[in-house]
């Protein structure tokens, strides 16, 4: 084995752990989705495959066939490694995330912005030709964007099975790109308690408050719960349509983030505000405005780093493409 293989072997969990670890971050943020993270960085269809594949499958080829081949027969290294980048993520960078938000609104999501648009066009790309079909999926995943993203978000009651079934709902949004699961979250009224609970996680681990480990792991428990289901029934839904109508399947996935713009154009008007966990008054409602109409644009700020967005996805595209010409035969 060459020195270079032995090298990509050794610094590929690390790989996928910096993946999971930007899904996370993106998850943590109402308007970003998980999805979109793992289909900028290569991983989306490997992940949809490896979770479809789960099941009492695992269990019985474990007796069967043993620790080793299953472990490698489900991809278990990928899926561990990927959802111990998100975990971390997670716990570490949901009260930075929220910082951020709240002092630096504007760069943020111009951030975003450019990490989507060019998204889309990533997404489009495998598409040589031009059908009415697949611009027709397109449009109508685009409406069905447009409709949730401009839902207003409700209060509810936070009950154990309410927090089944939002985890149930938000887990499909975080691995469908151009959806975000903080959105969703926002939009059943949950997000703030989805905070609440992270926090409480990392504060009861940092102090070994037990009381406070055993409330925040027994609602972790439920939302997992329900993700795990809804995991399991969408990602074999999303993989039968990869494998049998791919490019309808992109062409609703590019539909799908197109709609998601507008909610996370950076320059909004707040209609209302919101007491988040912490409480703090943060922006509930907002509508989108030009940049002159916003008191503080910062346009050439938040065109940079929409720009600096795009070159990122563009340039993982590019190291992606020549990674994989490589790997060709030569004639």
């Amino acid at each position: 084995m060459s020195n270079q293989k032995v090298l990509q072997k050794l610094t590929k969990p690390f790989g996928i752990f910096a993946r999971g670890f930007a899904m996370g971050t993106a998850d943590v943020i109402p308007g970003v989705s998980g999805g979109t993270i793992a289909f900028i960085t290569g991983i989306y269809q490997e992940l949809i495959t490896s979770i479809h594949k789960l099941g009492f499958g695992l269990i019985r080829d474990l007796f069967k066939k043993g620790v080793v081949h299953t472990w490698k027969e489900y991809n278990l290294s990928f899926l561990l490694i990927l959802f111990s980048g998100i975990a971390c993520s997670i716990l570490t960078l949901t009260r930075i995330i929220k910082e951020f938000l709240y002092y630096y609104p504007v760069l943020l999501w111009s951030f975003f912005f450019g990490l989507i648009l060019a998204s889309i066009w990533l997404i489009l790309k495998p598409i040589k030709t031009f059908k009415w079909i697949y611009l027709i999926w397109g449009i109508v995943a685009m409406g069905l964007s447009l409709i949730i993203c401009n839902f207003v978000p409700i209060q509810s009651n936070i009950t154990h099975y309410y927090l089944f079934f939002c985890g149930f709902i938000a887990v499909i949004a975080m691995i469908l790109p151009g959806i975000s699961g903080s959105f969703i979250l926002l939009i059943l009224g949950a997000y703030n308690e989805f905070i609440l609970i992270s926090n409480q996680l990392r504060t009861g681990l940092i102090k070994n408050d037990e009381v406070m480990l055993t409330e925040s792991l027994t609602k972790v428990g439920i939302i997992g719960i329900g993700a795990v289901i809804g995991l399991k029934l969408f990602s074999r839904a999303l993989n039968w349509m990869f494998s049998i109508h791919r490019k309808i399947t992109l062409s609703a996935l590019s539909g799908f983030m197109l709609g998601s713009l507008p909610k996370v154009w950076p320059w909004k008007k707040i209609l209302s505000w919101r007491i988040n966990s912490e409480g703090k008054e943060i922006p509930f409602i907002q509508n989108n405005v030009w940049p002159q109409d916003h008191q503080h644009p910062q346009i050439y700020m938040a065109i940079t780093l929409m720009l600096v967005g795009m070159l990122i996805v563009l340039g993982l595209e590019y190291f992606s493409s020549q990674k994989n010409a490589k790997k060709l035969p030569s004639n």
